[in-house]
């Protein structure tokens, strides 16, 4: 049995630069840090020769071209394992509309665990590529290439997208007092609404190809993504927290959906309560709040959300791995 273990991500600065309507343009750049909040994929053999895929529901299958389980199915296909195999999943928070870059996490985290179940080498760089292929190409999914990266490649990193389609990642290499001090500042808490996250990238897709006025905020927004890098690598986490507020209050202009009064309301009471910045996680709409704060502020702004829940996290320094591998025999290359 092959066990992958993968982290899900916070985006702090510059999404909606890693999708194809402004990056084939232009660069982008996301700043973002692997958490330490996980989805867990368990491969085994499967001793009758069927394929079983297990997640909200669970599917048993002759081979794995039959599975509604798109991701599960591309990457089957993709690892060229058509038969006898079981596929479990675990997540550390619900999946659904997280804004935690789960799917993603589940897919690079699927094409180690099957990488490994095959005996093959797979380094961050090839399951990031091809769990970016898998989701927008084979599935088209409306997103961009940040999650993918980040969960592949682990740690706190710059982000940057190319218009030739390349992705370089820079690992933002602070001391480790600034490490720590920016973990400390971090809150997230979890709003309790669900959205439907492309349908959100969708609208913004469509408005970054046909408006410049839209271009035009996501390439501020890649700007702050890199005044944001300079902050953490100087230390300087006052500034961190006011590119956070000032990234979310362009974010929310970029499509119908991102934010609305309730989000808002949340946001204004976080900021009254000493919260120096913030954002919805991921695409917005619901999921999870991100705020960073000095911590001595922290309980003031927990006092003035009670409806929300916190969620404690650390950053997470590593990106996928295989945490479990009990039976050699599985580990040589499947016919």
């Amino acid at each position: 049995m092959i066990l992958s273990r993968t982290p899900m991500r916070i985006s702090f600065a510059g999404g909606g630069t890693d999708l194809a309507a402004f990056w084939r343009r232009e660069p982008g750049c996301v700043v973002s840090s692997a958490i330490d909040k996980y989805v867990y994929i368990a491969v085994n053999r499967k001793f009758d020769g069927k394929v079983r895929a297990s997640y909200s529901v669970t599917e048993i299958v002759e081979e794995a071209g039959e599975l509604r389980h798109e991701l599960i199915r591309n990457a089957l296909e993709l690892t060229g394992i058509r038969h006898a195999i079981e596929v479990v999943s675990i997540s550390d928070v619900p999946a659904e509309g997280s804004g935690l870059g789960a799917s993603s996490a589940y897919t690079v985290g699927l094409l180690n665990a099957l990488y490994a179940y095959k005996g093959l080498p797979a380094d961050a760089e090839r399951l990031a590529r091809e769990a970016c292929h898998i989701e927008i190409e084979r599935c088209g999914k409306p997103i961009g290439k940040q999650d993918q990266y980040i969960a592949a490649y682990g740690g706190l990193r710059a982000i940057r997208f190319h218009p030739d389609g390349g992705v370089t990642t820079e690992a933002l290499a602070c001391s480790p007092d600034t490490l720590e001090r920016l973990q400390a500042g971090l809150l997230l808490l979890h709003t309790g609404l669900r959205r439907s996250s492309d349908a959100i990238l969708q609208r913004q897709t469509e408005r970054t190809a046909a408006s410049e006025a839209t271009r035009d905020l996501l390439r501020e927004m890649g700007r702050l993504a890199e005044q944001l890098r300079l902050a953490i690598l100087s230390g300087d986490l006052t500034a961190f927290g006011q590119i956070l507020d000032e990234g979310w209050r362009r974010k929310r202009q970029l499509a119908e959906g991102i934010s609305n009064d309730r989000i808002d309301d949340w946001y204004a009471r976080a900021r009254r309560a000493g919260a120096l910045g913030g954002k919805l996680a991921g695409a917005g709409g619901g999921g999870f709040l991100v705020l960073f704060a000095p911590p001595e502020k922290h309980p003031a702004i927990l006092q003035a959300l009670p409806e929300l829940r916190p969620v404690p996290i650390r950053l997470e320094p590593e990106g996928s791995r295989i945490v479990h591998a009990d039976q050699p025999d599985v580990l040589r290359p499947t016919p």
